[in-house]
């Protein structure tokens, strides 16, 4: 039977290689919360299977299982079989897309970035009262979350790279695009290429992220293949600390939730230790943790259309914190604390920062403590 959709075409062997083992389930974070096997990889690759033989078609009735997924890559750690399910998941979405059947929230996201330059919708992002777009060695680049949601976690991050003497730029960054790609569309190239422009206008030979995904997306999207080209280096804000001291610590209990974007995609695990043992002698791991941890729910656009099982996602991970006791919870992306920080309940006492975040409130008491 001739392949009807491209992710047949890409995927057939990948998907036929599904053992039906269940591992998947077990790490699955939207099953994890719904108890639903058609949303766990398994049940996602055994529709498919339906959908290549032509027992089923590609439609709107697919959407709930087929878009309710975080791209988390819990599954294809766990594979046995080495079935890449969040790649054959992006293909099929854009099949979906291109048959006009898609999740209203994604189609939405996918119109708001063709008239703005940010996913929220917004005209005008926190100013931060930094310059901007002047000539520097390293650019900070915020991010869509950091700008519009979590500002006051990018103002600490801030703070701390100036108290670190960090010479640096913002510019007036749009955002990356990059999680069209999750959802079924394309990096909106015009997008990519502003954000070329004003990175390069700067003369700058690093960008520092503060966002996972706008690194994975700047370093491995061949829209954004000029910034190699031209010699300017990539690196998540947590790569780029992890080196410096930064003269304090504290005996509060602190634990570190692995980003998805940060941990499983890019292998980025010891670096946020790292950092957070110079300061918290009292570091403690959660149950799951570096390729094992649970998933906040925030990826894949499901926070966006699937609010409620996000938020249930984020619960079971911080039942985790609590479960060990901790005082601190900081993390490495600016969707994790968001999604983290709205499903955290009255009575768990922990805090949840950015790393950066907690760093500077730490020297910030330090400084109040110093004889003047």
């Amino acid at each position: 039977m001739e392949a009807k959709y491209d992710f047949e075409k890409k995927y057939r062997e990948q998907i036929l290689q599904c053992s039906r083992c269940g591992f998947c389930q077990a790490v699955c974070p939207v099953y994890g919360s719904t108890l639903r096997p058609a949303y766990n990889a398994r049940g996602k690759m055994l529709l498919l299977k339906e959908v290549m033989d032509g027992r089923i078609d590609l439609n709107d009735e697919l959407i709930e299982t087929l878009f309710q997924c975080t791209m988390c890559a819990g599954c294809f750690e766990n594979c046995p079989s080495g079935v890449n399910v969040p790649e054959i998941i992006k293909q099929v979405r854009k099949d979906m897309v291109n048959i006009g059947s898609c999740h209203p929230a994604f189609k939405g996201m996918n119109e708001v970035l063709d008239k703005f330059t940010n996913i929220y919708g917004e005209d005008e992002p926190e100013d931060f009262e930094r310059e901007r777009g002047k000539k520097a060695p390293i650019v900070f680049f915020i991010g869509c979350v950091g700008s519009y949601r979590e500002d006051e976690s990018t103002l600490a991050t801030l703070d701390l790279l100036d108290r670190l003497e960090v010479d640096y730029t913002l510019i007036d960054e749009v955002c990356c695009s990059g999680v069209l790609e999750d959802v079924g569309y394309r990096i909106n190239e015009k997008l990519a290429g502003t954000n070329i422009e004003r990175i390069l206008a700067t003369g700058a030979d690093t960008v520092v992220t503060g966002c996972p995904y706008c690194s994975r997306t700047f370093n491995n999207k061949p829209q954004y293949g000029e910034l190699g080209e031209k010699g300017v280096r990539v690196v998540h804000v947590s790569q780029y600390l992890n080196q410096m001291d930064f003269g304090v610590t504290t005996e509060k209990r602190v634990t570190y939730h692995d980003p998805c974007d940060l941990g499983r995609h890019c292998d980025i695990y010891d670096e946020p230790r790292e950092t957070i043992r110079k300061i918290a002698p009292n570091f403690i791991e959660m149950r799951h943790h570096r390729a094992d941890a649970l998933c906040c729910g925030a990826g894949g656009g499901v926070r966006g259309a699937f609010a409620k099982n996000s938020i249930a996602m984020a619960r079971r991970r911080l039942e985790e914190a609590e479960e060990i006791g901790a005082d601190v919870v900081p993390t490495e992306c600016n969707s994790c604390v968001h999604n983290l920080g709205n499903a955290k309940l009255r009575k768990q006492k922990f805090r949840i920062y950015n790393t950066t975040e907690f760093i500077n409130e730490l020297m910030i008491e330090r400084e109040k403590n110093e004889p003047s």
